[in-house]
């Protein structure tokens, strides 16, 4: 029977904390300003956080996350979140969470970045040291993070069914020959560390510097396609060149990440372009940047 939605709220962390870690009852719990999605993340005194998982399906992360990001932290060029301690499921909560260090720093936006193309080196970097790291007996794609780190052709449907949904409101035919790139463009290489969800909600700013990596749920091991998406969602003109030439990546690869924002962007155009203009509107400049970049190369 699937579990009822769980309405997680500063009440129901004051509860977990105060019943599964004592010593942090007396510490004041605040919601963060921007939550979340797959997790909800409260700050817990000065120091510290709390993130639960937002449904089932993202439950799984916390023990890869308590598992491997100890592993990895030290190992990369950049802070990650590192837990502290796992609760278990109490007080009407239904699965495990975590508790993690405070990191500080803002969720990247163009204008928080005091120098894009020097931010985007800095990603890459990061992203060339992740790939670097042993990655016997890590995770591979599946459940857990939603494939992130296998084929392209898991979404395959998913993205055709898109394209014909948005028959009158893109350029079919320019999207498709992207999509079909893609997929011919298949990996042959041995797995690697990958992040699994780049995305500026995950990229932390101080002093105007990417100073974080957050939210690992999506990591594993296998093709790092998918953390280049970033080229297209953030970066654009020099500091995509930029990225491109400072992270460890051939041409297939590149066409893959491609393909890997398409499809995001295809999906998030049909969920929204009937009444969220502002996301429909962010998912049209991707599909744009895509093209115009994959113009370019052929």
């Amino acid at each position: 029977m699937p579990v009822a939605k769980v309405d997680i709220n500063v009440s129901l962390v004051e509860q977990l904390v105060a019943a599964q870690f004592p010593q942090w009852a007396d510490l004041p719990i605040k919601p963060v300003a921007f939550g979340g999605v797959d997790n909800r993340t409260f700050h817990l005194g000065e120091d510290m956080s709390v993130r639960l998982p937002s449904a089932e399906r993202y439950s799984a992360q916390v023990e890869k996350e308590h598992r491997w990001l100890p592993k990895l932290a030290p190992l990369l060029p950049l802070p990650i979140p590192v837990p502290l301690a796992m609760g278990v499921p109490g007080d009407g909560y239904p699965w495990h969470w975590s508790i993690y260090r405070w990191l500080e720093g803002e969720n990247a936006a163009i204008e928080r970045i005091a120098d894009l193309r020097q931010f985007a080196i800095a990603l890459a970097q990061f992203l060339a040291a992740l790939q670097q790291i042993d990655p016997a007996g890590g995770p591979p794609p599946g459940p857990h993070n939603f494939f992130r780190g296998g084929s392209l052709t898991i979404y395959d449907a998913d993205t055709r069914q898109s394209v014909a949904n948005l028959d009158s409101e893109i350029d079919t035919d320019a999207v498709t020959a992207v999509w079909e790139a893609a997929l011919k463009a298949t990996w042959h290489g041995s797995p690697v560390w990958f992040h699994g969800d780049v995305s500026a909600a995950n990229l932390l700013v101080k002093r105007g510097q990417l100073s974080v990596v957050i939210d690992f749920g999506c990591s594993g091991v296998g093709d790092p396609a998918c953390d280049l998406t970033i080229a297209w969602t953030l970066l654009e003109g020099e500091s995509r060149e930029a990225f491109r030439t400072a992270v460890p990546v051939d041409d297939a690869t590149w066409a893959r990440a491609r393909g890997w924002a398409l499809w995001k962007a295809l999906i998030t155009l049909v969920e929204h372009i009937d009444t969220n203009p502002l996301e429909a509107g962010k998912a049209r400049r991707v599909i744009d940047e895509v093209l115009a970049d994959y113009e370019h190369a052929v």
